[in-house]
């Protein structure tokens, strides 16, 4: 696997990127968890390095790498206990780029694409709506044709990077009739006539912005339109494993930063004479956790290698899902126990962990929903290729 997960150019841009985090994140994370939302200077950062393009094609200026870096960049946002913000920049980077990608429509790609690569526009991926949360067919938002528009009518919520950005890939119903194959995606700005946002207060991952979106005839240009009428429902099947690998990546970096903190604190906090660290029943307990993280992450390693290589993952990466998203709300759970009634505390960065970890097992598909992707694979002979 390490010719296609850790070449020396893997290693070159984890530092580059680990350096970048370290210079523009890391000092401005605290800030950024209080205001509640990324600043913009990040995106044009973020831009200016080229890290919004590596996966776009060359002669859109971007390296048109694989997805095998995508890993690396989500390992070091979490590993730095930058959860929030690795959720605006990735919601931005790997679920509204993604889409504008794959449209290979040449607006789509001036309009949007550009600017979004460069980090002068934000964008959002609007699927869930109040009544249909991981059941995607059954969205009720509308896009009805007029003229050479769309009028769009419905609402959106759980958006990350509806409030403060700029445009959303949103899942809207242009056949009500037909069901999932009635599906289809359309890029709606957000400033547009007729858009309403609501800011949402969240558990955690508070640099990350999210809303609750209205659409009341909003007028949307037919040109605005990704790939054709009906493949939506084809273009988010297709795009959840990039997402949900995502989110097993930065769940395994979170993990990371827990035992980082855990262990240091272990170290410096005396009890009855001695480190907490010499307490048998302590050590034992971090022990289980790395050693159930190690065979969670070789699981990963092996995935993240096939996916690259363009193999079919569904059941693996949903496994991995569970796996790693339980594993993490364990390890916050357990490692905060280490630190006492100072894990209580806001001020320590185990509180934050534990309150971030709790999401993801919900975003991106919710346990329950793997599970029984999984058990529609092995039970019924389902694909979902």
């Amino acid at each position: 696997m390490q010719e296609i997960l850790n070449t020396e150019e893997h290693q070159l841009f984890r530092q580059s990127f680990k350096e970048f985090v370290k210079a523009e994140i890391v000092p401005k994370n605290e800030q950024w968890e209080k205001e509640g939302k990324v600043g913009r200077e990040l995106y044009e950062k973020m831009g200016a390095m080229g890290f919004f393009g590596i996966h776009c094609p060359e002669e859109l200026g971007g390296s048109n790498l694989d997805y095998s870096y995508a890993r690396i960049i989500n390992e070091e946002l979490a590993a730095v206990g930058a959860s929030g913000v690795a959720t605006s920049l990735m919601a931005h980077m790997y679920l509204a780029m993604i889409y504008l990608q794959k449209s290979k429509n040449p607006k789509l790609f001036e309009q949007y694409l550009k600017p979004s690569m460069e980090g002068k526009l934000v964008g959002a991926l609007a699927m869930t709506e109040p009544g249909a949360g991981s059941d995607l067919a059954a969205i009720i938002s509308t896009a009805v044709k007029d003229g050479d528009d769309y009028i769009v009518n419905g609402s959106k919520t759980f958006i990350t990077n509806g409030y403060y950005g700029d445009y959303m890939v949103a899942a809207v119903k242009t056949d009500p009739k037909a069901g999932g194959a009635g599906i289809s995606m359309l890029v709606i700005d957000l400033d547009q006539p007729g858009i309403s946002r609501t800011k949402l207060n969240k558990l955690g991952i508070h640099a990350s912005d999210t809303a609750e979106i209205g659409m009341d005839n909003v007028r949307v240009p037919q040109s605005n339109l990704v790939g054709q009428e009906g493949m939506g429902f084809y273009f988010m099947m297709q795009n959840l494993t990039i997402e949900r690998m995502g989110i097993v990546w930065g769940a395994l970096g979170a993990m990371q930063f827990i035992f980082e903190k855990t262990l240091q604190y272990m170290q410096e906090r005396a009890a009855f004479g001695k480190p907490i660290n010499k307490f048998q029943a302590l050590r034992h307990k971090i022990v289980d956790l790395m050693t159930e993280y190690e065979a969670c992450k070789a699981f990963s390693d092996v995935t993240s290698y096939r996916m690259v290589k363009g193999e079919q993952v569904v059941k693996e990466c949903s496994m991995l899902k569970i796996q790693s998203c339980e594993l993490l709300n364990k390890v916050a759970y357990e490692c905060l126990q280490m630190f006492g009634g100072y894990g209580f505390i806001e001020e320590y960065p185990i509180a934050r962990a534990y309150r971030d970890a709790r999401i993801q097992n919900i975003y991106g598909g919710t346990s329950e929903i793997m599970r029984e992707i999984v058990a529609k694979l092995i039970f019924d002979g389902a694909s979902y290729g």
